[in-house]
């Protein structure tokens, strides 16, 4: 049985979103209600860094505030007015800002809706195998095994 061939080019909108809600264990999971996350670059075939075009429902959060060790990530707003949480507080954004966060910052960073409105990103990350991610806010860490995320306590017990 061969691999189906990826598109050429697809309406982003129009692609399924991601069946699994989110890879967070219990009870981490429940905050990622109402993002919605479309995953185009799994759809390209892209190996080196993925792309999502996520929507915020008000008052959805885009993830855990969190910095990767290995990977750096970008977001570009489309629509709504989210507001970036990082060490140096809310910064409120709208649609055309972006935003980059380098691997190695222990900068923890995510993206909430605080308006009635959706907000609709991309975010771009690289996918550099071994990366492990920090919650400051949270008694969670994420460690990359054999091409999934783990999680753990930050003594070091697994989750679940």
């Amino acid at each position: 049985m061969s691999t189906p061939k990826p598109p050429v080019a697809v309406r982003a909108a129009d692609v399924a979103p991601r069946t699994k809600p989110s890879a967070y264990p219990a009870p981490f999971a429940a905050r990622m209600d109402g993002r919605v996350k479309r995953q185009l670059g799994d759809l390209f075939g892209l190996t080196n860094f993925g792309v999502n075009l996520t929507r915020l429902a008000p008052g959805a959060s885009s993830a855990l505030r969190h910095a990767h060790e290995l990977q750096d990530e970008f977001v570009y707003v489309l629509e709504g007015r989210p507001t970036l949480h990082t060490d140096a507080g809310p910064t409120p954004l709208e649609p055309g800002m972006c935003a980059g966060f380098p691997k190695g910052t222990r900068d923890g960073h995510r993206l909430l809706n605080e308006t009635a409105s959706d907000v609709v990103y991309l975010e771009i990350g690289d996918r550099t195998p071994g990366d492990r991610a920090i919650y400051p806010d949270d008694d969670l860490e994420a460690r990359q095994v054999d091409g999934r995320w783990a999680f753990f306590h930050k003594d070091g017990t697994p989750y679940g």
